[in-house]
Parts: structure tokens; sequence; C-alpha cells
């Protein structure tokens, strides 16, 4: 009987373990499958496009190696507080992601946009023009602008497949150890129902008494 107390609770044991485990790997795969589809699936879908923040120059809101979505914005749509990214200089891939601060119309209908970091001290030097702008920033996701700088350009065509294919391994990993887990939980409970059955099993009289006496033959 002690024996068999002290099985039980190491069992649940191994059970609270295994259940603790596959919350937790399920936890983080479902993490890195909305980390993928916030960084990569919703910016294709809606043609936006993922930026790495470089600087300090806005922080604390985007601090350096923050990954901004920037969606395309009407300039009818930008107002005071906005943060935008624009082209710093025209057929140059420099870009500056900065909050507006003020909107400026000329006699003409010209709009231009004040705009400045949220760590600078003052505004930035030249007004932005609407032909600069290339989109709002829509959402952002801390420390992920490493990454996509990391995979961007020739590195993007094997590393985002290879990631891929790496989460849907680990996936079918995670059912298969929960599947197994699920048949070792159930043979522990038959095993553990057929030692009650026999430990609750009556015992015969004969095996209490012992073997039979043996009876002496008499001739007369």
């Amino acid at each position: 009987m002690s024996g068999r107390r002290r099985a039980e609770p190491e069992r649940r044991d191994r059970g609270t373990w295994s259940y603790l485990g596959w919350g937790l790997s399920a936890g983080v795969l479902a993490l890195v499958v909305l980390v993928g589809m916030m960084a990569i699936i919703v910016p294709s879908i809606t043609g936006s496009t993922p930026m790495t923040i470089l600087t300090s120059s806005m922080r604390p809101t985007y601090p350096p190696g923050t990954l901004v979505i920037v969606k395309p914005i009407a300039t009818s749509d930008i107002r005071i507080g906005t943060p935008i990214t624009y082209q710093l200089e025209s057929g140059k891939d420099i870009f500056i992601t900065h909050r507006v601060i003020a909107i400026s119309h000329n006699s003409e209908g010209r709009t231009t946009f004040t705009t400045k970091g949220d760590a600078n001290g003052g505004a930035d030097e030249k007004p932005v023009l609407p032909v600069q702008v290339r989109g709002e920033v829509w959402y952002s996701i801390p420390y992920l602008g490493w990454v996509n700088t990391f995979v961007g350009g020739g590195n993007r065509g094997w590393i985002v497949p290879a990631l891929a294919g790496a989460l849907f391994l680990y996936a079918g990993y995670l059912v298969a150890s929960s599947i197994a887990a699920s048949a070792r939980r159930k043979r522990a409970t038959r095993d553990a129902a057929a030692r009650s059955d026999a430990a609750s099993r009556p015992i015969a009289a004969a095996d209490l008494d012992g073997p039979a006496p043996l009876v002496a033959e008499q001739h007369s």
C-alpha cells in the first residue's frame, strides 16, 4: 500500500509538469505565430511596409530596434500628432519617422508638415512635402526591428521560408507530444485501475489457511 501511495503523487507530479510544459510550448508557438502574422502577413495584405527604427529620436515611443508598420495615408488624413514616415531626399532610400507638430497651407493651397522627434529639443529644419510622405505608423513591435534588418535584402528569400518550416515542424512536434502524453496517461489510468481491482478482490479461505492437510490412509 505504501508503495502505491508513493507512486500516485509521483504520477500526479509528472502529469502536472507535462501539462505545464505543453502549455508553455503552446504559448510560445502562439506568440511566434502572432508576431509573424503582425510583422509579415498583415503588412503584405494591407500594402503596409515594415521598417526599423535605428536612432533614438523617437524615444520613448519608438526606441532603436522597434519594428514600425507604416501604412499609406492620404495627405488630408494627416493630423497634428500623427507619426509619419517620410523620405528624406528624393531618389534615396533614407526614411525618417517623426511626429507631425504643425500643418501649414500657403496661398497656393500647398500643404507642408512640420515634424519633430519625440526626444529632440526642436522641430526638424525642413518642412515635409506630401510627396515625401511614405505613410503613418500603424503599429509597432519592440525589438523585432533588428530581426527585420537582418532578414532584409537577399537574406529574406531563404530565412522567411526556413522560419515558416521550423514553425510547422514545431507545431507537429507539439501535437505528437500531446498525443503521446495523452496515451501514457490513459495507460497509467488503466494500470492503476487494474491494480486497484486486484487489491480489492476477496482472498479465498484456502489461501488464508494455507495448504490442505494431508490425510493418511488407514489399512485394516
